[in-house]
């Protein structure tokens, strides 16, 4: 409960950047609640990410922009991909354009909400001489320093609810399906789902597969009378021949397979090596589209209401941070620049073999 004569900031402006996802209006709300109500800030939000920042798309938000958007999906202030300090174009210098928006309209600090692009960004402007906050959003579960983003909870969950449904069609059918999800560098969400919907194959970017030892445990399966299976795979998803390829040759790769993703690649070669009937479902943005869940709308609410104590603080520089079962920040630098990968000795994995699941190996 801060008094105002001892709380240094006392305008801020926010953003959404990135990819958008369940909890980005909570956490919002949290920040802004608490930064209006206990501590008498000025918000300002800023439109369309960083490219807001960039044109000057800011406007204060009053508590009436900010009440009633908990359970809201998507992002009041909008989002994009905007990367200021990727190649630019000529005569264009986006990041000194962010400097001046940023001291035109007195900011004392920005709170930036997004996943590891965005914290990099966050990152590079504080070594620029902003005073940055970060806050960890996405479904990928990939932020380094993180253990757990919102996002995460609600997207896991609509992909176990649709590898629910699609067991009774597998079933009903005598097939193999393939389902693919989210998770072009982790495989965070589709080996949680995957566990959570009982999937019996599931192929993640850190554990390269053989499609020979997955034709042999779904072989396996039908023996023993089973006659349909489930298949997990995470977008980045790689066999252990594209694993050895450089970057260009695998994009030659996918291009002469003519397939349109990993999740229809696998189902041709699951039909190729069993001769089993194999369909291939992409969950595709759904995943991140609708309402969060329960569990994020309260790890997103309690990520706002700590950064706005920080803010007061004037406890810059740091990312929001979930560490074990408590809140607290972590420097920027640590998720700078990098992916938190599924490690090869994670419990989650043991997990899932001994419950028989195939890894692809």
């Amino acid at each position: 409960m801060g008094n105002s004569s001892q709380i240094i900031t006392n305008t801020f402006g926010i953003l959404t950047a990135g990819g958008d996802c369940p909890g980005l209006n909570a956490a919002i709300r949290g920040v802004c609640r608490a930064a209006h109500d206990r501590y008498h800030m000025k918000i300002l939000g800023i439109a369309g990410g960083y490219r807001g920042l960039i044109s000057g798309d800011l406007r204060p938000l009053q508590p009436q922009d900010f009440s009633g958007i908990l359970t809201r999906g998507g992002t009041i202030l909008g989002t994009s991909r905007e990367k200021p300090f990727k190649s630019t174009e000529i005569g264009e210098d986006k990041v000194k354009a962010i400097k001046e928006n940023y001291h035109k309209y007195k900011l004392d600090a920005l709170v930036v909400l997004g996943g590891n692009g965005t914290n990099t960004t966050g990152y590079l402007l504080a070594q620029e001489g902003l005073n940055v906050l970060g806050l960890p959003k996405t479904i990928d579960n990939d932020i380094e320093g993180c253990e757990r983003s919102f996002g995460f909870h609600s997207a896991m969950a609509i992909c176990t609810e649709a590898i629910d449904r699609l067991h009774s069609t597998a079933a009903s059918h005598n097939r193999v399906m393939v389902i693919e999800t989210m998770g072009r560098k982790a495989g965070w969400l589709g080996l949680y789902s995957g566990i959570a919907g009982g999937g019996d194959v599931i192929l993640i970017p850190e554990i390269p597969y053989d499609i020979k030892a997955i034709g042999r445990h779904l072989k396996e399966r039908a023996k023993t009378g089973k006659t349909f299976s489930i298949v997990v795979v995470a977008e980045g998803a790689l066999s252990i021949e594209e694993a050895k390829m450089d970057k260009k040759d695998r994009k030659k790769f996918h291009t002469e397979t003519a397939v349109p993703s990993i999740g229809y690649r696998v189902a041709r070669e699951i039909e190729t090596e069993t001769g089993m009937e194999t369909r291939a479902t992409v969950l595709g943005y759904v995943q991140r589209g609708g309402i969060p869940s329960a569990s994020d709308r309260v790890l997103a609410t309690r990520f706002g209401t700590t950064a706005a104590d920080m803010l007061a603080r004037g406890e810059y520089g740091k990312l929001v941070s979930q560490i074990g079962n408590e809140i607290g920040p972590v420097d920027l630098s640590v998720p700078a620049g990098k992916t938190k990968k599924v490690p090869r000795d994670d419990p989650i994995l043991d997990t899932a073999m001994a419950v028989g699941t195939c890894l692809g190996i």
